[in-house]
């Protein structure tokens, strides 16, 4: 299964290299968007818990890594408001 990395800058500028055991992130996210942080948590939460079942239907458990990343972004989200954006810089593997 590929894994990937997505990097982001949160509003204060603070830039953050995420995990995702799956290219699904890819189909929630665009380099270069900009994201209101709660529609930005949805859509990573949406991508890694599909990527996370992936794992867990191929493996037969779910992906640890995948939650707490999804549980981190959740996390450092409460630090902004709702209107304030994140930005998606980068894939890797690139697209």
């Amino acid at each position: 299964m590929p894994e990937m990395h997505f990097q982001v800058r949160w509003p204060d500028g603070r830039e953050e290299n995420c995990y995702s055991p799956s290219l699904v992130v890819r189909e929630h996210l665009a380099v270069g968007g900009s994201y209101p942080v709660p529609e930005f948590v949805h859509r990573v939460s949406t991508a890694l818990n599909i990527g996370s079942e992936r794992v867990r239907s191929k493996y037969g458990y779910a992906c640890s890594s995948a939650l707490d990343q999804l549980a981190a972004i959740e996390a450092a989200s409460t630090a902004y408001a709702p209107d304030e954006r994140v930005v998606v810089l980068s894939f890797d593997p690139a697209e």
